[in-house]
């Protein structure tokens, strides 16, 4: 399956508009984003366990990036609830489940190999600092080889300054709406944004966005 795979465009989707798939496992579905190859896929999706359900015990040969939207996912290492992100390395395996239902955002297979560090931080527990412009505070989450993924909280009425992303930017608005000169993106906006892309961006009311930056291929061919 190919599913926005052309690093050169941008995308921006409103997450709740898509239907929910099937997967292997009874119980858990899926929304695509994107998606690079079929099972075995570099791909993006939100994931949905239904209470119980239980995912069979696999390996991510180029890691998995997780962040708890509601309820609690669990594996072999922990349970986890809202707010929470999760960083299994490549070569990592767990056998996932979720015993109340939980819904998540999930990236598979986009590591770097040596990026070997796993990590779990809860937003609500962990330390935030202040950004570069008043109003912004902002939680780091991993960062490796000019890759950057960090949860970033905006204040009503901040603006920040025009800029560019070497390597792309990936946003998922977790709350509030966030904004630039493209348009307003409300909760449960995802959108990805290729190599040296630029926009200035904005919240009048608020928000809360998990970002990552640094992480898209530099053309269009995936090079």
């Amino acid at each position: 399956m190919q599913l926005n795979t052309d690093w050169s465009k941008t995308v921006v989707i409103y997450t709740p508009d898509l239907p929910w798939q099937g997967s292997p496992a009874e119980g858990v579905q899926r929304r695509l984003l994107e998606r690079d190859g079929e099972e075995a896929a570099r791909a993006t999706s939100v994931v949905r366990y239904v209470p119980g359900a239980h995912f069979p015990e696999h390996q991510h040969p180029l890691g998995e990036e997780i962040f708890v939207l509601t309820g609690t996912f669990s594996d072999e290492t922990g349970s986890y609830g809202p707010g929470t992100y999760l960083r299994n390395p490549p070569g990592s395996a767990h056998a996932p489940y979720s015993d109340e239902g939980c819904i998540l955002f999930v990236k598979l297979r986009h590591f770097n190999p040596r990026d070997l560090q796993p990590v779990r931080v809860n937003m609500a527990q962990a330390r935030w600092s202040s950004g570069l412009v008043d109003g912004l505070t902002v939680l780091p989450l991993a960062d490796f080889e000019g890759e950057h993924t960090a949860l970033v909280r905006w204040q009503p009425e901040t603006y920040f300054q025009a800029h560019r992303h070497y390597g792309g930017e990936e946003i998922l608005v977790l709350e509030g709406t966030f904004a630039d000169e493209h348009g307003e993106y409300p909760a449960g906006t995802w959108m990805r944004s290729p190599h040296w892309s630029a926009h200035q961006p904005f919240s009048k009311e608020g928000c809360l966005i998990l970002v990552k930056t640094g992480h898209l291929p530099l053309s269009a061919d995936g090079s």
